[in-house]
């Protein structure tokens, strides 16, 4: 979940002053527009940063190298594009053609980032005085320097203004941000700490930051983690460039976007680890054009949608150890279409499929469905774990999480580590013993499920929890019970009573 730093305590106050931009234009274009300024002052602050210690050194020349910079990963800024340039002219008329300069500069000495930043703040949608404010907000915060890295600073701004965006746009919104919560959840179930990590929907890059986040918890090395994914909205792709570059991620994520089922621009390439959240039941992915398919191992997935093509998808690209954690729509658990019904079956039976996690309904606001979680491991009988062959442990989780919102629900700490824990107990890789627990968590056989027609919804193995025994019988609870339903007719017959009362007074008789 997306939560405000103590550290900056800001981001609202930004927030509000970005969203006084928004006038006419379009919710993806202003979105674009605000993120990109952030994307600018993290290059400039980097930037200058890096130019300050090079001005230092015995080669002080060395400062207008742009290889100086490259070499730490750092943006090389032309003269037009550093942030002293735009603040100054943020109370002129000027400012919007200013930042288009820069960004265009940007693009022209950065080869990776040609044709990715907005370049539309000179739009007359855009009020100029209004940009000024925002830029000098912006100005306040010490983005690019190695203190506010450490803190995450940017980081915290970006992942605040994507929920706020998600949250604004609703079902499209949704489609460029999975919530943190469940990102968190992912991660910490499959731990990606060294080898390829693929995303074949990426969105705007949440899988790979929280994995980076990850690895960075756990003490580990970031440049054992290798990035790779796929998007196919051009908008979105660009978003994720911008949000895994601000954080100095190293990625391939393609020349372009692409579709990973009609174009996938890693293929042949087998991944350690795979994390995603695949468009739920769509409906036209050219499921016709791809009938010969070598991905689909398992059977050949309907035309009429997509989540089985998805599976099998991602089962074709991981390595022979490899694990995956994706999200799935309900239906996809229990389905009935042949083809479907065909192919969870083969996978199972093909020992595949890990564990299955149920998730409580408006934890996406993208859709109101209920999903569920879905863990693949190409390797159930590895030496660091204990074998699980022909088992897959079921966890109904619906009962968790808390209402952040009206609308909206997410996994806090605890909660992760209730799941996450259990999943590492049944792999044998954490201190804990597993247990069943009736309503929570239960390991089931390959038999037992191929008994229930391998429907794979974690509440037909699972169960109920136990009612605990308060000692109080059935008689004697039943009288009690009574007694007090018949206090409480016997309150609301008075309140009526007065009502009608008060009303009678007003002259409206009942």
């Amino acid at each position: 979940m997306a939560t405000k730093s103590k550290e900056l305590n800001i981001e609202d106050k930004l927030w509000k002053a970005a969203d006084a931009l928004r006038g006419s234009m379009d919710a993806s274009e202003y979105r674009n527009v605000v993120l990109g300024l952030i994307f600018l002052k993290y290059a400039s602050d980097s930037f200058e940063e890096r130019r300050q210690e090079l001005l230092k050194t015995e080669y002080p020349e060395d400062a207008e190298d742009p290889d100086m910079y490259l070499e730490n990963n750092i943006f090389w800024v032309p003269q037009e594009a550093r942030w002293a340039k735009i603040e100054h002219a943020a109370k002129t008329p000027q400012i919007g053609e200013v930042i288009d300069d820069a960004m265009t500069a940007i693009e022209k000495s950065n080869d990776s980032f040609r044709g990715i930043l907005s370049k539309n703040y000179a739009s007359p949608d855009l009020d100029k005085t209004r940009l000024g404010e925002v830029v000098d907000l912006i100005s306040d915060i010490k983005v690019g320097t190695k203190e506010s890295t450490d803190k995450d600073v940017l980081g915290r701004v970006y992942e605040y203004f994507l929920n706020e965006f998600a949250s604004q746009e609703g079902k499209h919104g949704g489609e460029f941000y999975t919530p943190r919560s469940i990102v968190k959840i992912l991660v910490e179930m499959i731990e990606p700490y060294k080898g390829r990590i693929y995303d074949p929907c990426c969105g705007s890059g949440g899988m790979f930051v929280q994995s980076e986040e990850f690895v960075r918890h756990h003490q580990g090395e970031l440049k054992d983690l290798h990035v790779f994914g796929e998007e196919s909205n051009p908008t979105t792709w660009k978003l994720a460039k911008m949000n895994l570059a601000i954080r100095g991620i190293d990625s391939d994520l393609g020349p372009h976007q692409g579709d990973t089922f009609t174009n996938d621009l890693h293929k042949g390439v087998r991944f350690n680890y795979i994390l995603a959240n695949p468009p739920f039941n769509i409906k036209n992915w050219g499921g016709e054009k791809l009938q010969e398919d070598a991905r689909w191992k398992y059977g050949v997935p309907p035309t009429g949608n997509a989540n089985y093509a998805w599976i099998e998808h991602i089962i074709s690209k991981l390595a022979p150890d490899g694990k995956a954690g994706f999200v799935l729509a309900n239906g996809a658990l229990s389905t009935s279409n042949k083809e479907e019904f065909a192919i969870r079956k083969a996978i199972l039976e093909d020992d595949k499929i890990d564990a299955i996690v149920a998730l409580p309904e408006k934890m996406f606001y993208s859709t109101g469905i209920p999903v569920s979680l879905w863990f693949v491991d190409m390797n159930k009988e590895s030496e660091d774990e204990r074998s699980r062959k022909g088992e897959t442990l079921f966890i109904d989780a619906r009962n968790l999480g808390e209402m952040i919102d009206r609308t909206h629900r997410a996994f806090n700490d605890d909660d992760i580590k209730k799941v996450a824990d259990t999943y590492h107990a049944y792999r044998g890789t954490n201190d804990q013993e597993y247990k069943d627990v009736a309503g929570f968590c239960k390991i089931a056989k390959l038999d037992e499920i191929a008994k229930n027609d391998y429907v794979l919804t974690p509440g037909r193995y699972v169960g109920l929890a136990k009612q605990e025994d308060d000692g109080e019988s059935y008689e004697v609870k039943m009288k009690r019970l009574t007694s007090e339903l018949k206090e409480q007719f016997e309150e609301s017959n008075k309140l009526q009573a007065q009502i009608k009362d008060v009303l009678k007074e007003l002259g409206y008789e009942i």
